[in-house]
């Protein structure tokens, strides 16, 4: 059940945004070891967002997920999250934050019940 939201002020008019979803849910899949058809992508573009005070493309994302994350994962997620949105997006990998959540199945709804 990882869940990865990213924002960016990226504009994602004429973006192909199917592209980036699919990269990005597979990378997460593959990363953390867990069936792609329990990982969902949401990608929010044209988000008023600055960093280190400029407004130049930037994007912050959170990844959700029980169990499955722990240092090495989390280094490896990053790299892999960022590297899409530099090719796909240029977004330059030090404008791109991204929080670690490790959550308990009783924490995370899915189906009309939790996990």
């Amino acid at each position: 059940m990882p869940c990865l939201n990213v924002s960016t002020n990226v504009n994602l008019d004429g973006v192909d945004t199917s592209a980036v979803l699919a990269d990005a849910s597979k990378t997460v899949a593959t990363i953390i070891g867990k069936p792609e058809a329990y990982v969902m992508v949401v990608l929010k573009g044209s988000v008023p967002m600055a960093f280190g005070g400029t407004q130049e493309p930037a994007a912050y994302g959170e990844l959700v997920s029980i169990g499955g994350l722990n240092p090495d994962v989390n280094k490896k997620l990053s790299a892999g999250i960022a590297s899409i949105l530099e090719s796909k997006l240029s977004i330059p990998k030090g404008r791109f934050y991204l929080k670690f959540y490790d959550s308990k199945r009783s924490d995370f709804g899915w189906n009309g019940t939790t996990f």
